[in-house]
C-alpha cells in the first residue's frame, strides 16, 4: 500500500510539467462576486492560514442528477460519504477527517443550518438543494469562527444561486436504477429595471432505494427575490422541502449481509397466522421552511456591513409498528381480555417533533491598505417540542385518541461574537487574528434527557500567519482553539462534559493558471471529546461518549492540474492516526486500560481523484474514483468492528447541443455509479452488552456489529433543457 501511494504522489505532481492554462469564466465570476458578501465573514482565500477546499456549481452540474449534496461532495479530500437507502438519495451522511456530520458545521448564506438539539444536518430535507447552490466551501479542521455550533472537523459553508443578470428558463429531468426519478424546473426573470431579479425553483425526487422498501418521495422548492444597486444588495429567499421517506437505519448482521444485501428489518413482524409482513408505513414525514432576509451594504469605500434575518419552521414526525410493546411505556393501564391480563400489545406509534429557529447574523468589514478587519455575530433561539402518539393499538387500556405518552419541551440560544483580522506585515508576511466568545444556553424536561439546564461560555482564539515564498508559493501555519456543548443525545446517554479541540495547522500552497497543489500537516488534540462508541438508539441515531485525551494526527494533498490541451487531474490522499489515549472499557464486568485505541470511523488512508477528458467545449467524460480504507466502528479494536477497506470508481458524461431555436441548448448528462460493481459496505454500527444471565456469578460481554451496504453498478441519466 505505501509503495501505490508513493507511486500516486509522484506521478500526480510530475504531470505538472504538461500543465496549460486554461481562461477563467470571467462571467460567472462576475455573477458570483455579487453575491459574495453574504459569506465573506465566514470564508477565507488563500491569503488565510486555513485549510480548505472550493466546489463551483460548475464542477458538479454534470453529476447533479438528483442525489444530495454530501454524495456530490465524496471526491473532495478526507471526505467519507454514505447513504442508507444505498445510493445516494434519501438520508445520506458525511465525514471529515474522521469526525461526523454533526462535528461539520453547515452554513447557507452564512446562516446555521445544523440542528440546534442534535447538531445533525439532513440533507433529506432539503432534497435537490445542489440546484440552487452556487458554490460552496469546506474548511478543515476548526476553520475561522463561524455561526451555529462550534466546527470540530469541518465547516462548510454553501452560497445559494447568485443574482442572474439575464432571464432564462430551465427544465431538467433524470432517471435512473431503482426508479430513481428527479423532475426540477428553474427560472429567473434577469435584472428588471437593472435593480430586481426575481428567481425560483421546484423540485421532486422519487426513488425505490437499493435497499429493500427504502424509498423516498421528497419535494423541494426555492424562491429568491434580489434588490441590487451600486452600494446594496438585498435578497429575500424562501425555500424548504418535504421528505416521505421509508426507515432503513437499522441495518444488517453479517450472516444477512453474506446471503441478503439488501434485506431491510424495517417494519417486521409476525401476523395472527405467524406469516412475517412488514408495516408498510414504517416510514418518516417531515416538512421544513426556512426564510432568509439578506442585507449587504457598502457604506464608504473602506467599510461595508452585512445582516441577516432568518425563520425555519419543521414539523414532522416518523411512524413505526411495535409488536408486543409494553403497556406501561405509553401509561396504559392493564386489561382484562378473555378473563387474561393483558399488558402488552401490538401498536402503531408516532414520535413528533415541531420545531422553531430564528434569529440574526451580523457583520461590518473594513478594508483599507494592509488591514482586513471583520467583526460580527450572531444571535439565535430554538424551540423544540416532542411528543409522542399512538394512533392504533390492538388493546389500549383507558386511553384517549390523542393522548400523548411522552411530551417534552426543549430551549437553546446561542449567542456569539468574533472579530478578525488579517494583516499585511510585509510584503511577504500576513498575520491572522481570530477571537469569538460564544454562549449556549440549553434547557429540556424529556424523560430520556431528565431535567436539563445547562449554560457554556466559550472562548475560541485562534492565530496564524502566512509567508508568500513567491507569487505561486504559499506557505501557512496556524493554531486555533474550538469548544463544543454537548447535542441532545448525549445528554440521553449520560452526564456528558463540553468538548474542546487544539488544532495545529501547517500549509503549503502552489498556485499557477494551470496547476493549483496544497498540502497541509494537521495535529487536533482533543480533551473530553465526545466520541462516536459505534451504537445507536432506539430512532437510529449514534451515540457519542467522552473520552479523556485524543488526538488526529494527518498529512493532506489535493492537487488540481490540467495535463494538455483535453485533460484534467484532480487527485487527493489523506493519510492520519487517529488514537484515543489510554482508553479504558469495561469488559466481562472488569475495567482494562486497553491503551491507545483508534477512534471509531476514522480511516487511516482516504484517496480522491477525478481524470476529466474535454475534447471539446461542449463535451466531457470523467472517471471518478475513491479510497476508503480499514474502519473499526468502536473504540476498542474488536476484530468484529471492523469495516473493510474499499474502492469506488464512477464514469460521468456530459454533452451540450447547441440550438438556435426557443430552446437554447440541450444538455444530456449520464452518470454510472460503482462502474466495477464493488461490494461495498460504508457504514455501520457496533455494540456491547453485559450477559449475566447464561452463567450465573459471572459477567460476559457480548458483542454485535450491524452494517450498511451500498449499491453495485447502477445509472443516472438526464436532460436539461435551457430556455
Amino acid at each position: 500500500m505505501k509503495a501505490i501511494i508513493t507511486i500516486f504522489f509522484l506521478v500526480s505532481i510530475g504531470l505538472n510539467s504538461y500543465a496549460q492554462q486554461q481562461e477563467p469564466d470571467t462571467t460567472a465570476l462576475e455573477k458570483i462576486i455579487l453575491d459574495e458578501v453574504f459569506v465573506s465573514a465566514i470564508r477565507v482565500t488563500q491569503e488565510t492560514p486555513v485549510t480548505y477546499s472550493n466546489l463551483a456549481k460548475e464542477e458538479i452540474t454534470s453529476r447533479n442528477l438528483g442525489q444530495d449534496i454530501p454524495i456530490l461532495m465524496n471526491f473532495l479530500p478526507a471526505v467519507v460519504t454514505t447513504s442508507d437507502a444505498g445510493a445516494g438519495v434519501g438520508y445520506t451522511g458525511i465525514r471529515v477527517r474522521g469526525s461526523d456530520a454533526t462535528r461539520v458545521n453547515v452554513t447557507i448564506n452564512g446562516i446555521p443550518y445544523n440542528d440546534s438539539e442534535s447538531h445533525g444536518t439532513f440533507w433529506v430535507n432539503l432534497p435537490d438543494f445542489a440546484s440552487s447552490t452556487e458554490n460552496l466551501q469546506l474548511q478543515r479542521g476548526v476553520g475561522t469562527s463561524t455561526n451555529g455550533a462550534g466546527a470540530f472537523g469541518a465547516s462548510l459553508n454553501i452560497l445559494t444561486d447568485a443574482t442572474s443578470l439575464e432571464a432564462y428558463g430551465q427544465i431538467s429531468s433524470s432517471y435512473g436504477s431503482f426508479n430513481t426519478l428527479r423532475n426540477n424546473i428553474k427560472f429567473s426573470t434577469g435584472l428588471l429595471n437593472e435593480h430586481i431579479e426575481i428567481s425560483g425553483r421546484l423540485s421532486r425526487i422519487t426513488s425505490d432505494g437499493y435497499i429493500d422498501r427504502a424509498s423516498s418521495e421528497l419535494d423541494s422548492y426555492f424562491l429568491q427575490g434580489s434588490y441590487i444597486d451600486d452600494n446594496t444588495l438585498i435578497k429575500a429567499l424562501l425555500f424548504g422541502g418535504h421528505e416521505v421517506t421509508y426507515q432503513s437505519w437499522f441495518g444488517i448482521d453479517a450472516e444477512t449481509l453474506a446471503t441478503n444485501r439488501t434485506f431491510n428489518p424495517a417494519g417486521i413482524y409476525t401476523d395472527e397466522n405467524g406469516n412475517i409482513q412488514f408495516y408498510d408505513r414504517e416510514e418518516d414525514n417531515y416538512k421544513q421552511d426556512h426564510f432568509q432576509l439578506l442585507w449587504n451594504e457598502k457604506i464608504s469605500p473602506l467599510w461595508s456591513t452585512n445582516i441577516a434575518f432568518h425563520y425555519t419552521h419543521g414539523r414532522g414526525y416518523f411512524e413505526q409498528f411495535r409488536e408486543d410493546d409494553d403497556f406501561a411505556t405509553y401509561g396504559f393501564s392493564p386489561i382484562l381480555v378473555n378473563g387474561e391480563l393483558v399488558n402488552t400489545t401490538d401498536l402503531v406509534r408516532r414520535r413528533w417533533l415541531d420545531n422553531d429557529f430564528y434569529g440574526t447574523v451580523f457583520s461590518a468589514k473594513y478594508e483599507k491598505d494592509k488591514v482586513n478587519l471583520i467583526i460580527g455575530g450572531g444571535w439565535n433561539s430554538y424551540n423544540g417540542d416532542h411528543f409522542g402518539e399512538v394512533i392504533w393499538a390492538r388493546f389500549a387500556g383507558n386511553s384517549m385518541i390523542r393522548d400523548r405518552y411522552y411530551d417534552d419541551e426543549t430551549k437553546k440560544t446561542d449567542f456569539n461574537m468574533f472579530g478578525k483580522i488579517n494583516y499585511e506585515i510585509s510584503e511577504k508576511w500576513r498575520l491572522f487574528g481570530d477571537l469569538q466568545f460564544r454562549t449556549v444556553s440549553y434547557t429540556a424536561n424529556g424523560e430520556d434527557t431528565g431535567i436539563v439546564d445547562d449554560t457554556f461560555n466559550f472562548f475560541n482564539p485562534k492565530l496564524g500567519v502566512t509567508y508568500d515564498l513567491n507569487t505561486k508559493n504559499n506557505l501557512y501555519l496556524s493554531y486555533a482553539v474550538a469548544n463544543r456543548e454537548p447535542n441532545r443525545n448525549d445528554y440521553e446517554n449520560g452526564n456528558p462534559k463540553p468538548e474542546r479541540l487544539n488544532d495545529l495547522e501547517l500549509g503549503w500552497r502552489y498556485v499557477s493558471p494551470s496547476v493549483q497543489v496544497s498540502t497541509n500537516v494537521y495535529y487536533m488534540r482533543y480533551k473530553d471529546q465526545l466520541v462516536l462508541t459505534g451504537e445507536l438508539n432506539d430512532v437510529g441515531a449514534p451515540l457519542r461518549a467522552n473520552v479523556g485525551d485524543s488526538y488526529r494526527l494527518g498529512l493532506e494533498v489535493d492537487a488540481n492540474m490540467n495535463i494538455g490541451k483535453y485533460f484534467k487531474l484532480q487527485p487527493n490522499i489523506a493519510l492520519s492516526s487517529n488514537k484515543n489515549i489510554d482508553f479504558v472499557f469495561q469488559r466481562d464486568g472488569e475495567l482494562e486500560n486497553l491503551g491507545n485505541t483508534n477512534i471509531a470511523y476514522s480511516p487511516e488512508i482516504v484517496i480522491g481523484n477525478i481524470l476529466t477528458y474535454l475534447p471539446k467545449e461542449q463535451f466531457q467524460m470523467s472517471l471518478l474514483t475513491k479510497y476508503v480504507g480499514k474502519q473499526f466502528m468502536a473504540n476498542i479494536d474488536a476484530a468484529g468492528s471492523v469495516l473493510d477497506s474499499y474502492s469506488q470508481t464512477d464514469f460521468n458524461i456530459q454533452y451540450t447541443l447547441n440550438t438556435n431555436s426557443f430552446v437554447k441548448s440541450i444538455v444530456l448528462s449520464g452518470l454510472i455509479n460503482n462502474i466495477f460493481d464493488a461490494e461495498i459496505v460504508s457504514n455501520g454500527y457496533f455494540f456491547t452488552f453485559d450477559d449475566d444471565f447464561s452463567n450465573p456469578g459471572t459477567i460476559t460481554t457480548i458483542e454485535g456489529a450491524g452494517y450498511y451496504p451500498q449499491a453495485g453498478i447502477n445509472f443516472l441519466l438526464g436532460a436539461t433543457f435551457n430556455f
